[in-house]
């Protein structure tokens, strides 16, 4: 829920209910088990005061020659399963950990939260199986883990599988019951696609809350740290056919912050239907995600499809209150990407559904051009109206789904496919767009439905040509074609939907031409 910063007097009387609930357990309660009333509220209150002292920038965490080794040296160590937090405890979800070296030249500090306390983990290099490296007696003996893992039985009952992992800046990935890690989240996205340089918070600590045997989620603790800003961040992480993550935020900023980006989203787009190739490769398309998808606060929902640019494309939604945005991996098809490794078709879609008034902002799309498929090259997130000032805090939460496919995102008709060449007519494009959907394909060919195509900034900006729409009789979806021309040597917002009297029957697409 994200609400209006909190004044000095609020914190003041959250500090004082805090401090009386506390006494009042301590009070009431045996001691060992008072000690285990950690929650948000202790975290929040390490980043305030941390958000008012300078910040330290973290150095010397790893030896250089660990940040040395190559990336085979680093994937042959491996966490010993049998190691895992909680396994002898038999427990619903186990917990494994990264070691540090290679592009992981942080560690971070690992806490317990239980019935006695709370206990640090510290690390052990007896946790790990070296592989055929020969140096696992140089490692130091406190250095720290780099991220950590948590498993749980998602896919059979018996096998603890990898649910979410954060390892990286505050970067993690979760996944669903059917599907396989690609899509990224992160904690916090700070002047991201600014002249000024992207800023990248660090979560620098974690507290993990010890399950009981018949828990259906676990709770994590975070705390996040950068020069500008500080935070305290709770995720309860629910396993199942769509992962849920429910994030509860609360920010200290240490500086005025240029921008803010809020839920912020990674994945990568290499190439799709609607991209034009000046190259030769085996594989149809390429991507983690092939769209953005937003539910507006009027109902509308919004369809996006993802490009690989030749410049930097950077779009913003303005909305008031939205119902949820994400990066969507909408097709499906194995055989629209013909890798056997990469199975990109079993990618998950991340959805962010916010909780509370979100108030007024926008949701920022940023596509960077890319030349490798392994590069991360979609960014989007939330950007509120206003900002926090340098010592103001802020609150926000929402709830992440991971998932494979959901027919309620829309619940109307779905854009499945965007393609698109040069039109017919001099300086024109063609665009074909087809819509799919349960209700939708059940319609007959003789139904009327009509596009819809706006061009915005009317017919100044560009000449709408050749439109129409068709029952596809071999997909049982239905088909818009048309040809716009630019008037103008700037770039052209396209939007279209289908309807039949008066009503809209699919999700709105919207696409940027680019001059």
């Amino acid at each position: 829920m994200l609400v209006r910063p909190l004044t000095s007097s609020d914190v003041d009387r959250r500090r004082l209910l805090v401090a009386a609930t506390l006494l009042l357990s301590i009070g009431a309660l045996p001691a060992r088990t008072a000690l285990a009333t950690f929650g948000l509220d202790d975290v929040a209150a390490k980043a305030q005061q941390l958000a008012q002292e300078p910040f330290q920038a973290a150095k010397d965490q790893v030896p250089e020659w660990m940040l040395k080794m190559d990336y085979d040296q680093w994937r042959d160590i491996r966490f010993r399963p049998d190691h895992a937090l909680w396994q002898h405890e038999h427990l619903p979800f186990q917990v494994q950990f990264f070691h540090p070296g290679l592009y992981y030249d942080r560690t971070i500090a690992m806490n317990v939260i239980d019935a006695h306390g709370v206990h640090h983990v510290p690390f052990s290099s007896n946790d790990f199986d070296y592989g055929k490296n020969e140096f696992a007696s140089q490692i130091p003996q406190d250095i720290g883990y780099a991220g950590f893992r948590i498993h749980a039985p998602i896919k059979t009952p018996k096998y603890y599988d990898e649910v979410i992992v954060f390892l990286g800046a505050s970067y993690f990935r979760s996944l669903g019951k059917h599907e396989i890690f690609g899509a990224s989240a992160r904690g916090l996205a700070i002047d991201t696609a600014e002249s000024t340089g992207e800023e990248f918070p660090y979560f620098t600590e974690y507290w993990l809350v010890q399950p009981a045997s018949n828990a259906h989620a676990l709770t994590v603790y975070a705390l996040l740290d950068s020069p500008s800003i500080t935070g305290a961040y709770r995720f309860v992480i629910q396993p199942g056919d769509q992962t849920m993550v429910d994030v509860d935020v609360r920010l200290f900023s240490r500086r005025d912050i240029r921008k803010l980006g809020i839920a912020p989203l990674t994945s990568m787009f290499f190439f799709g239907e609607n991209t034009t190739r000046s190259f030769d490769n085996f594989r149809p398309e390429i991507h983690d995600s092939d769209g953005l998808m937003i539910e507006n606060g009027t109902g509308e929902w919004l369809w996006r499809p993802l490009d690989n640019p030749r410049t930097l494309q950077l779009n913003g939604f303005q909305l008031h209150d939205p119902k949820g945005f994400g990066l969507v991996q909408r097709d499906r098809d194995f055989d629209h990407y013909q890798d056997l490794e990469t199975r990109q078709e079993i990618r998950p879609s991340i959805w962010i559904a916010p909780r509370g008034d979100w108030g007024d902002g926008r949701v920022e799309l940023v596509q960077i051009p890319t030349k490798k498929d392994i590069n991360d090259n979609i960014v989007a997130y939330w950007v509120p109206a206003r900002l926090p000032r340098s010592g103001e805090p802020l609150e926000f939460s929402y709830t992440m789904y991971w998932y494979g496919d959901d027919l309620t995102r829309p619940p109307g008709g779905r854009v499945v496919a965007t393609r698109r060449e040069p039109g017919s007519h001099d300086g024109a494009y063609r665009f074909v767009i087809d819509f799919a959907g349960r209700k939708l394909d059940r319609l007959p060919a003789d139904s009327g439905l009509r596009g819809l195509v706006t061009v915005a900034g009317g017919d100044d900006a560009g000449e709408l040509l050749d439109q129409h729409v068709i029952k596809n009789p071999v997909t049982g979806g239905w088909r818009l074609s048309f040809q716009v021309k630019p008037k103008t040597d700037k770039p052209l917002e396209l939007r279209a939907f289908l309807e039949k009297g008066g009503s809209a029957l699919t999700e709105t697409w919207t696409y940027g031409v680019l001059p």
